[in-house]
């Protein structure tokens, strides 16, 4: 069977638990009504998706693998030119903060939701990134050789047929809550974090869908990097990446701005909420200082 979102929210939520878990507390979790979770649940032991003490069946994985994340994509190739002097000399997803790499925090996050590709497209001082080989052993990379020439699309345009299940993450955000990458994903969506004001990446969207990519904007989403998307839209991506890549002034495209702006009539991307503290996006030498007191000397 086809399930909802609901469904689908319910039934993560159980797989994630592992142990037995209340209706109750699935109501807390997942922020539905709890006459809504005893619905869902009732359906789910009929059709033996999950126990009686509400643990997960082998049939109710088998109903969640179309939404397995099959891989995670990184684009590590640009300077970090914000973050110099610390840049000259290392790639900035390879800076120390608080003792650890900042692309490790996201790395470790996909190891826990059990992500078994990891792709990362690297540019500036690509051989500095075999150092992670030592710790994510299952790590492939691809180099960017027109990092320099080009916007980040060019690095989408090189992994433009593996979108496909896939998580896209930027490099440069210091993950807090590993929760925010998960085993499953139920449709393609982009990370926001709600704010009344803001004068960075931002985005508007209507009944959970994101209409518009701006800069600076009241009552919307601070983009984050972190976005995945579904086999549908991926089949899409391919073709108008290549497209845009390719037509007078697409090199100089953000990546994300095929999905949002040029080809926006194309896609249906949902919004995925996250919190203050979830993530970090390091982009100047003073943000890095001040979460890393070391720095500051």
């Amino acid at each position: 069977m086809k399930i909802t979102y609901n469904e689908f929210l319910v039934l993560t939520t159980i797989e994630r638990e592992k142990d037995k878990i209340s209706q109750r507390r699935l109501s807390e979790l997942t922020k539905l009504s709890l006459g809504t979770i005893n619905k869902i649940v009732s359906d789910f032991l009929k059709n033996n998706l999950i126990t009686s003490e509400n643990v997960i069946t082998e049939n109710g994985l088998k109903e969640l693998e179309p939404y397995r994340v099959k891989r995670a994509i990184f684009l590590a190739a640009g300077f970090g030119s914000r973050l110099v002097p610390i840049t000259l000399n290392t790639p900035k997803p390879l800076v120390l903060v608080n003792g650890k790499k900042i692309i490790e925090t996201l790395l470790d996050a996909c190891i826990k939701a059990e992500i078994e590709e990891i792709i990362i497209v690297t540019g500036y001082l690509s051989d500095q990134f075999e150092i992670l080989l030592k710790k994510y052993p299952n790590i492939k990379f691809i180099v960017n050789k027109k990092y320099n020439e080009a916007n980040n699309i060019s690095s989408a345009y090189l992994v433009r047929d593996k979108f496909a299940n896939a998580y896209v993450l930027e490099s440069d955000l210091y993950l807090y809550n590993s929760n925010l990458i998960r085993k499953y994903e139920y449709q393609s969506n982009f990370l926001g974090k709600y704010v009344s004001v803001t004068d960075d990446w931002c985005l508007e969207t209507k009944n959970g869908i994101i209409t518009k990519e701006k800069v600076g904007g009241y009552n919307c989403y601070q983009m984050y990097g972190i976005s995945y998307y579904d086999e549908e839209d991926a089949n899409k991506m391919e073709k108008d990446i290549d497209e845009v890549y390719n037509s007078p002034g697409g090199k100089e495209k953000y990546w994300e701005q095929v999905i949002l702006d040029v080809k926006k009539k194309n896609y249906q991307i949902a919004v995925r909420e996250c919190y203050e503290g979830d993530i970090i996006e390091i982009d100047t030498f003073n943000e890095l200082k001040a979460i890393d007191k070391t720095y500051d000397v």
